[in-house]
């Protein structure tokens, strides 16, 4: 009942964090004709190069008279947001035909300072009325074969259409005039005046279904035949794996136990084989079992924040641009789940007969949160180098370290006292021997490193089509809407690791190696290695990235992100060898 409630409240509070988005300076959104509607200029920065973003005004365009900076959110903030006042002004229903923004004489620094831009597709974003606005800064005119021949053109004149109906924005496009151009091509100074045309059309689109057009895309019918095939080959590879696992597991086991139970009756001299042989070992605790405490720990907390994050996106907290919305989330509910990693750790450990309980704790709080810190140490100094809106402010930092201090580690405390005390025992079915039995020599195929590249394969392959999607979202400018799909095919992930590492367990018993609790956590959690192994193709062959501050952001977060579902998934794997064990070796008579 205490964790159902616990539950609850940790659902609402997550749930308050995030339902309110970033809104603009009119919170409900209605306007009058005449009024001001909020324009934001946000980023610029390279299309190939999601996480390398700028301020908007680090390129030299027109700067408003009374620029002011929006407060953000600790989400948009972690998106790498800045939003400051656009220097155009579109008041509702008010039509504009060639307005000028300003005159500018730019130098040949500015000059040049554009012309790089526009070599690296440049790319900038607004918001108006919390509805995002697209376009590039420029074009190359690729006449000739040679570079040295191409031209470099910056657009100058914007166009927006904006539709609304009755007192609300629905939807708003910005298409740049291709004939009005400013040539860069040259190390000289340019005049150039730049515009912008506002045109006003009513649409019976309702308010509600405004942001429905950003999340059409990843429903298409071609993209939906893909991802239901990603389904159906996830499911029979599921279908053959519990295939596999019901006939030969359950008839091999069924021998087993008609075996052992035949020998029990006959011959009481007579030699054990198989894993039965070494009931008296196979419930020894394992090595490291701080460390191995806290794994649990660590992937017990991670696998209820996967959980927690697919129930937010289910119920639609997760729509597209609702800016910063997950990075709000992924830290919050962190923070509040950081007790049940406690509790797992620090219970488990108490199980294991583990006496340090203090120093386990202080393990499971740097297990995952360690590497994470001293990747974001670095990467943050790489994003201030560069001046990218990637750097977080040291305020933002501040507000992260006190989340971490005031919420995360007391609730891990808390979690570790309770695990502690919860004096429970570890069940073994069978008593353990006072010295361990030799493990027989074993052929190569049967070490860690085969079994876990056999382990990771499978689970791998039942989620490889779904990765590219989620790729093309985190690191491209593609929008993922179909949590649902997402769902099942993380559902087919777990079952898929738990089958296979059982499976694994099985037969490494029953060649006598009762070693097999770091073997079925490292099995379990070698999917997070192939997904690394995926990231180097996605970048190498299925992305444009480029730059030192991208593939390191890439390399460096994904890095995390994978060892995070290392952590996870090994301990489902664990988990699902446990039950396993402790079934069958209750199932037969040990002395």
């Amino acid at each position: 009942m205490e964790k159902a409630v616990a539950v609850a409240v940790l659902f609402s509070v997550a749930a308050l964090f995030l339902v309110s988005p970033a809104r603009s300076d009119a919170s409900d959104h209605r306007y009058k004709e005449g009024d001001v509607v909020p324009l934001y200029a946000n980023k610029v920065g390279p299309f190939h190069n999601p996480s390398e973003t700028y301020r908007y005004f680090d390129l030299p365009f027109c700067i408003p008279d009374h620029m002011k900076e929006k407060r953000e959110a600790l989400g948009e903030v972690l998106n790498g947001d800045r939003l400051v006042s656009a220097p155009y002004t579109l008041d509702f229903q008010k039509e504009k035909e060639s307005e000028a923004v300003c005159k500018k004489k730019l130098t040949k620094e500015e000059v040049a300072r554009f012309r790089a831009a526009v070599i690296k597709d440049y790319y900038f974003q607004m918001y108006y009325d919390d509805l995002p606005i697209w376009g590039f800064i420029g074009k190359v005119n690729k006449e000739g074969r040679d570079p040295s021949d191409y031209k470099y053109f910056l657009y100058k004149h914007i166009h927006f259409d904006v539709f609304y109906n009755k007192d609300r924005v629905i939807e708003i496009n910005a298409r740049t005039d291709p004939n009005s151009l400013v040539d860069l091509t040259e190390d000289k100074e340019v005049d150039v005046e730049f515009m912008y045309t506002v045109k006003w059309k009513e649409t019976s689109t309702p308010f509600e279904k405004r942001m429905d057009k950003y999340s059409q895309s990843s429903s298409l019918p071609h993209h939906l035949e893909i991802h239901w095939f990603s389904i159906i080959n996830s499911c029979v590879t599921v279908l053959l794996l519990t295939g596999f696992l019901a006939t030969i597991l359950m008839r091999v086991l069924k021998n087993d136990f008609v075996k052992y139970a035949h020998d029990e009756e006959s011959a009481e001299d007579q030699e054990e084989t198989g894993w039965k042989y070494i009931h008296g070992d196979v419930f020894r605790y394992p090595k490291y079992k701080s460390l191995f405490a806290s794994g649990l720990g660590s992937g017990t907390q991670l696998f209820t924040l996967t959980v927690f994050i697919f129930i937010l996106a289910l119920v639609g907290v997760f729509y597209p641009y609702n800016r910063g919305a997950l990075f709000t989330a992924l830290v919050v509910i962190y923070a509040l789940t950081s007790g049940i990693a406690g509790y797992t750790s620090a219970s488990f450990y108490c199980q294991l007969e583990g006496t340090n309980w203090v120093r386990n704790l202080l393990l499971t709080g740097c297990l995952f949160c360690g590497p994470l810190f001293l990747t974001f140490c670095f990467l943050n100094t790489v994003a201030i180098v560069y001046t990218a809106t990637a750097a977080l402010p040291f305020g933002t930092i501040l507000v992260i370290v006190l989340i971490w201090t005031l919420v995360t580690s007391p609730l891990l405390v808390l979690g570790g006292i309770a695990g502690k005390n919860s004096k429970a025992e570890f069940q073994a079915p069978c008593r353990t021997t006072k010295y361990p039995r030799e493990i027989p020599a074993l052929p190569w195929y049967r070490g860690t490193v085969p079994q876990m590249a056999m382990a990771g394969f499978l689970p791998f392959s039942a989620i490889y089509i779904e990765l590219y999607y989620i790729f093309a979202s985190v690191w491209g400018h593609r929008i993922y809407t179909i949590y649902s799909i997402l769902f099942i095919v993380f559902i087919i992930l777990l079952i898929v690791t738990a089958f296979i590492t059982v499976a694994l367990t099985y037969f490494q018993l029953t060649a006598e190696d009762h070693e097999w609790w770091w073997r079925s956590f490292l099995c379990g959690g070698s999917t997070g290695l192939f997904i690394y192994a995926y990231c180097l193709y996605y970048y190498y062959a299925r992305s444009d990235m480029s730059g030192f501050m991208q593939t390191s952001f890439f390399f460096g977060y994904m890095a995390c992100i994978c060892y995070g579902f290392f952590l996870m998934l090994g301990t489902v794997g664990f988990r699902a060898s446990l039950l396993f064990v402790r079934h069958i070796y209750r199932s037969i008579k040990c002395e």
